[in-house]
C-alpha cells in the first residue's frame, strides 16, 4: 500500500489556549486592542511574578519586525494580572503606534511570554490582525508532504473578507490567476520535487504560503569510504569532486540539492546510508577546479518526533564558510572583497564549497612559533566589533604597534565563529567551524595570526561551545517546530542538544556534551582552528554548562563540584594537547575552588607543563580601590596561592567584557571626600589606573587586559551606539549592555592625551618587567597596610642570586588624600624604583613612605632588566608643517608610512630618500597624520603631521 506521509502543523491551537484578543474579534492594525495570556499549561504555569512580553509583528509577510527591546531586558512591555491565571497587555494608541510602524502591513503579532529572569518563558505565538484573513487548509502551512513517485497532491485555501486573488507557483513557475474565496488546485503524477508558494492578495496586502512535496527515493546503501570526515572531504589529487559526510541518526534519508544541480536534487543526489555508522555520505563530481559552488542538505523524517518538522534544508554542521540570507547584505566589500552571493531563491544558510584552494604561506615566525609562557602571560581582551569603527580584522593588522608597544604578549579575541547577526559579542554562535564574514575573509585572519606571530604575541579564540543558536543545523535538524517557521527548540530525540538544559545558566540551546557525536563536532571545531588558522589557545566560555547532572534552575547544583563536567573538560583539554602541547587551555568557570583546582592541576607537572588557566574576575574589589574605597577591596584571589592552585593557573583580571568600567564607576560612585576626590572628576580617577596595574598585572601569573583598559575607557559597559547610557534598570526599553559602542579612544586621539597615554606607558613598563625579570615567575604575598586602601604586595624568589632582581615590594595608595605606607621592606640598603631608576637608601624597613592619592611605587632591590627597544631617530623634523600639498625631511630616512589616527595605513614611501626628497600628499583629506619614519640603522620615529 502506498503511504502519503504529512508534516502536520496545527497553527493557532496552541495559541488559541493562551493568548486571544478581548472581545474575540480580530482588531485592524489601525485601532487599539488588548490580549489576554492564559498562563495555565505554560512554563510559567507557577511562575508569581512579573511576566513580560518578547513581542514583534508580521510585517509584509515578514514575521518577528519592529520588535520591542532585547530579550531579558524588563523595559519590555509588563503584563497586568487580570485574575487568577489570566493576564493582559495593552496595545495602544493603535497597534500600529504600539510596535512603531509607519509603513506596511501588520497582519499578526509575535509574541514570546517570559519570567523576570528571562529563564522560563512560552514558545512562540501569533494572534491574527485585520479583517483580511486566509487559511490553507491542504496542507498544512510549511510542511513537507512525502509521496513515492506519480501519485497526487492537492490543495486547499480560503479566505474572509470576500474574493481575493490567489497566484500558485510551483518550482518557480506561475500557474494562471484566480479570482475567488474558496480555492483549491490538483497536482498529478508527481515524480520530482517540488516547492510551492501560494500567494493570496487582497488589495495592498499579501499572505505568502509554503509547503513542497518531497519524492521519498530509492533507498541506497553502501559502506563509507575509508578517512572520511563528517562535512566536505577534498581530494587532494582530483578537484573535480568532493565528498560529502552527515551524521543524521534517527533521519530517514537525505538529499543534497546545491548550485552543481540547480538546487533541484532528483535520485542521484540522494545521499547513501552507511549500514554501519548510520552516516550519510555522497561523492559529488564533475566539479571544476577554484569554481564556487554553494549546497544545502535537505534531511528528512517520516516519522518525526510530536511537533517536529519532516523536512529540514541546513547547511553543513561542518562548514568553514557559510552564505546566509539573513545577514551578508551587511557586510561591508571593504571588509569581505568579492563576496561569493547568496543563491537566488534559496532559504536559510548555505554552505560554500571550493576545490583546488591554495593553503595559506604561513611565514617561519608562525611555522616556529613559540608560546609565551603560561607563567608572565598578558592576555589582551579584544572585541573586534569595537576595537575600531572599521569593526573587522584589517583594523587589528593596522594596529600591530599599538599592541607591541603595549608589550602583550597574547591577545584574545571574543568569538569570531559565525554567529547570528553581524554586529554581536559573538557568543550567539551558530557555526563553530567558520569564522564570521563581519570581520573578514579566512586569508585576513590567518595574516593577522602570522603578523601576531612576527611580533611574539600568541593569538587565542573565546569559544562558546556550552550552547549554540537556533540557526545551529544540530538544532535545527531535530528541533520543536510547532508553528512552522523553520526554528524552534531542540526536540527530545536530539542526539547533540538537552531538550531542556541541565544547568541554570543556559542561554541558547544546551549541548549535551556526554554524548559522542557532541564530542566529536567539539574535537573537531578545536582541530580545524589549531590546524587551519594555527590558534595558540582557547577560552572556553560558560564551563558551568559543561555538565549533564544539574536541572535549568538549579544554581546549587550548577555550582557545585561536579564529577562528570571535570571529566568531560580534561578529556578535551587532552584532545587539545595531543595537537598541540604547549597549548593555552583557559575556563570561564568562576566556580568553586575544589573544582577548578581539578583543572589547574591537572597534568601540571609534566614536559611541557599543562595545567588549565582559570578566569580569576576580581571586578568588584579593583572597582572599590578604583572608587577610593576599602570595603571589599581584598584582592589575595587575583593570584593562584589564594585558590588552591599548586602552579600559576589563575588567569586573573579587574576588568572584562562583561562587567562595568572601572573609570565609570569611579567617577560616577566614587568617594567624593577628600583633597583628591574621585567622584566626578575623570583626571583624579585616571590617575589612579596605573595603580591598578601596578597591583594588578606585576601579580605573578597569567593577567589580562580588556581593550582599553590601559587607556582609562571610562564609557560604561551600558553605552549605546549613539554615546548615551542605558542600563537594566533604566526606563528606556532595552538596555545597552550589548550594543556597539562608539570609539572615542580613536575619534578623540587619547593616546595623546597626558592623563591617559600615562596609563598605557606605565602599563607597557610593568608589562615588560614581568615579561624579562625572573622573580616574576616566583612566588608573592599580598599583604595591606593597615587596611586595603593601603595595598601592599611582596614578589620574591629566593633561588636568585643577590646580584639579581630578587625581591620587589609594591605599594599604591587608594585613599583620597596622600598616605604614609609603611613598606616593610625585607631588609635594609639601597633600593631602585623600577619605573624611573631611581634609588632610595633604606636604613629601617619600617620607614613610611609618603604616596600621593591614587599614587604607587614599584622598588627592587636591583635594577630590572628591560626588552631590547629600537633606538629612537633624534632630531628628526617635517618641513613645512602644517603643510597643503607636500613636505621634506630634514634626515636621510630608508622608509616612511603615513597614518590616520584611527591607525589606517594611507600612503607608504619607500627609499632610501635624503633631505631633498619631497613627499607628496596632495591626494590626503586636511586633518591630522601620524608619519612613522626610518633610517637604514632601523632606528624610529613618529611624527604629527597636518595636512590643511
Amino acid at each position: 500500500m502506498k503511504k502519503i506521509f504529512l508534516l502536520l502543523f496545527i497553527l493557532g491551537l496552541q495559541a488559541t489556549a493562551q493568548v486571544s484578543w478581548q472581545g474575540g474579534t480580530i482588531p485592524n492594525a489601525n485601532a487599539s486592542a488588548t490580549l489576554l495570556f492564559d498562563k495555565t499549561g505554560t512554563n510559567l504555569a507557577s511562575y508569581t511574578g512579573t511576566i513580560y512580553a518578547h513581542t514583534g509583528v508580521t510585517l509584509n509577510g515578514n514575521s518577528w519586525q519592529n520588535v520591542l527591546g532585547q530579550w531579558g531586558s524588563n523595559s519590555q512591555p509588563a503584563l497586568t494580572l487580570v485574575s487568577g491565571n489570566i493576564y493582559k497587555l495593552v496595545l495602544s494608541p493603535t497597534i500600529e503606534n504600539f510596535y512603531g510602524v509607519t509603513t506596511g502591513t501588520i497582519t499578526k503579532i509575535n509574541i514570546v511570554f517570559r519570567n523576570e529572569a528571562g529563564n522560563a518563558q512560552t514558545s512562540d505565538l501569533t494572534l491574527d490582525v485585520g479583517a483580511f484573513q486566509t487559511s490553507l487548509s491542504q496542507p498544512a502551512e510549511n510542511s513537507t508532504t512525502m509521496l513515492t513517485s506519480g501519485q497526487n497532491f492537492n490543495i486547499a485555501a480560503s479566505n474572509t473578507n470576500g474574493n481575493a486573488t490567489y497566484t500558485l507557483k510551483i518550482n518557480g513557475v506561475s500557474q494562471s490567476p484566480v479570482s475567488t474565496s474558496s480555492f483549491s488546485y490538483n497536482d498529478n503524477n508527481i515524480t520530482t520535487n517540488k516547492n510551492y508558494v501560494l500567494e493570496i492578495v487582497q488589495g495592498t496586502t499579501t499572505f505568502t504560503k509554503k509547503f513542497s512535496v518531497l519524492i521519498v527515493p530509492t533507498t541506497n546503501t553502501a559502506a563509507i569510504p575509508t578517512g572520511l570526515e563528517d562535512g566536505i572531504n577534498y581530494h587532494n589529487t582530483d578537484a573535480t569532486k568532493a565528498t560529502l559526510v552527515l551524521n543524521a541518526p534517527g533521519k530517514d534519508f537525505v538529499y543534497v540539492a546545491g548550485s552543481f544541480n540547480n538546487w533541484q536534487p532528483d535520485n542521484n543526489y540522494a545521499m547513501i546510508k552507511d549500514p554501519t555508522s548510520g552516516k550519510f555520505w555522497l561523492e559529488i563530481n564533475n566539479l571544476t577546479s577554484g569554481q564556487n559552488y554553494t549546497y544545502q542538505y535537505w534531511v528528512a523524517d517520516q516519522t518525526p518526533t510530536n511537533g517536529s518538522p519532516a523536512l529540514v534544508k541546513t547547511a553543513d554542521p561542518f562548514s568553514t564558510l557559510v552564505l546566509s540570507p539573513f545577514d551578508d547584505a551587511g557586510i561591508p566589500a571593504t571588509t569581505y572583497p568579492n563576496m561569493p552571493p547568496y543563491p537566488t531563491g534559496q532559504e536559510r544558510e548555505v554552505t560554500f564549497l571550493k576545490t583546488g584552494q591554495t593553503p595559506y604561506n604561513w611565514s617561519a615566525a608562525t611555522t616556529n612559533f613559540v608560546k609565551p609562557s603560561k607563567d608572565n602571560l598578558v592576555v589582551y581582551e579584544v572585541l573586534i566589533r569595537d576595537f575600531d569603527a572599521s569593526r573587522n580584522i584589517q583594523s587589528l593588522i593596522d594596529k600591530i604597534d599599538y599592541f607591541k608597544n603595549l608589550k602583550i604578549n597574547a591577545i584574545e579575541l571574543m568569538p569570531i565563529m559565525e554567529f547570528e547577526g553581524n554586529e554581536s559579542w559573538g557568543y550567539n554562535t551558530a557555526y563553530h567551524l567558520a569564522l564570521d564574514k563581519f570581520y573578514g575573509t579566512k586569508a585576513k585572519m590567518q595574516e593577522f595570526i602570522d603578523l601576531c606571530h612576527q611580533n611574539g604575541i600568541a593569538v587565542i579564540l573565546d569559544v562558546a561551545l556550552n550552547h549554540a543558536f537556533g540557526r545551529n543545523p544540530m538544532v535545527r535538524m531535530w528541533m520543536k517546530d510547532a508553528d512552522g517557521d523553520g526554528w524552534g527548540d531542540p526536540a527530545s530525540d536530539n542526539p547533540y542538544f538537552n531538550e531542556y538544559a541541565k544547568h541554570s545558566y543556559s542561554v541558547g540551546s544546551d549541548f549535551n556534551h556526554a554524548a559522542t557525536v557532541t564530542q566529536y563536532y567539539t574535537k573537531r571545531v578545536v582541530k580545524h582552528w589549531i590546524e587551519e588558522f594555527k590558534i595558540d589557545g582557547f577560552r572556553w566560555d560558560l564551563t558551568k554548562g559543561f555538565t549533564q547532572e544539574c536541572a535549568a534552575g538549579d544554581d546549587s547544583c550548577t555550582n557545585g563540584y561536579r564529577e562528570d563536567r571535570v571529566a568531560i573538560l580534561k578529556n578535551y583539554a587532552d584532545y587539545s594537547w595531543s595537537l598541540d602541547p604547549n597549548h593555552y587551555v583557559i575556563f570561564e568557570h568562576l566556580g568553586a575552588d575544589n573544582e577548578e583546582q581539578q583543572w589547574a592541576n591537572y597534568r601540571l607537572n609534566e614536559t611541557p607543563s599543562k595545567g588549565v588557566m582559570m578566569w580569576g574576575e576580581l571586578t568588584y574589589p579593583y572597582t572599590q580601590l578604583a572608587q577610593g574605597v576599602s570595603t571589599g577591596a581584598d584582592i589575595s584571589r587575583m593570584g593562584a596561592n589564594a585558590h588552591g592552585f599548586s602552579g600559576k593557573r589563575l588567569l586573573g583580571y579587574p576588568e572584562s567584557h562583561d562587567k562595568e568600567r572601572l573609570m565609570y564607576s569611579a567617577i560616577n560612585y566614587g568617594n567624593a571626600n577628600g583633597t583628591s576626590p574621585v567622584f566626578g572628576n575623570l583626571n583624579n580617577a585616571l590617575f589612579r589606573m596605573s595603580a591598578i596595574g601596578a597591583t594588578s598585572l606585576l601579580i605573578p601569573g597569567p593577567k589580562m587586559i580588556w581593550h582599553f583598559a590601559e587607556l582609562g575607557m571610562n564609557n560604561s559597559i551600558y553605552t549605546c551606539t549613539d554615546g548615551t547610557v542605558n542600563t537594566e534598570s533604566d526606563t528606556a526599553s532595552g538596555d545597552c549592555k550589548l550594543s556597539t559602542k562608539p570609539q572615542p579612544q580613536w575619534a578623540n586621539n587619547w593616546t595623546s592625551v597626558s592623563q591617559r597615554s600615562k596609563i598605557y606607558t606605565d602599563w607597557a613598563k610593568m608589562i615588560d618587567l614581568k615579561k624579562t625579570n625572573p622573580v616574576f615567575n616566583g612566588n608573592y604575598t599580598i599583604s595591606p597596610d593597615g587596611n586595603n586602601i593601603r595595598q601592599r604586595i611582596y614578589v620574591f624568589d629566593d633561588a636568585l642570586p643577590s646580584s639579581q632582581l630578587k625581591n620587589v615590594v609594591i605599594l599604591a595608595n587608594f585613599s583620597v588624600a596622600a598616605q604614609n605606607v609603611i613598606p616593610d621592606f625585607p631588609y635594609t640598603g639601597t633600593w631602585v624604583n623600577l619605573m624611573d631608576n631611581t634609588t632610595i637608601n633604606v636604613t629601617n624597613t619600617a620607614t613610611a613612605i609618603n604616596i600621593e592619592s591614587g599614587g604607587f611605587r614599584i622598588f627592587g632591590n636591583q635594577s630590572a632588566t628591560l626588552s631590547t627597544h629600537d633606538s629612537l631617530l633624534q632630531d628628526v623634523a617635517l618641513l613645512p608643517n602644517p603643510t597643503q600639498n607636500q613636505f621634506s625631511l630634514n634626515k636621510a630616512i630608508t622608509k616612511m608610512d603615513i597614518y590616520a589616527l584611527t591607525g589606517q595605513l594611507i600612503k607608504h614611501f619607500e627609499g632610501p630618500f635624503n633631505t631633498q626628497s619631497v613627499f607628496n600628499i596632495q591626494d590626503m583629506t586636511a586633518g591630522i597624520y601620524l608619519v612613522k619614519i626610518w633610517d637604514n640603522n632601523q632606528n624610529h620615529q613618529t611624527l604629527k603631521l597636518i595636512k590643511e
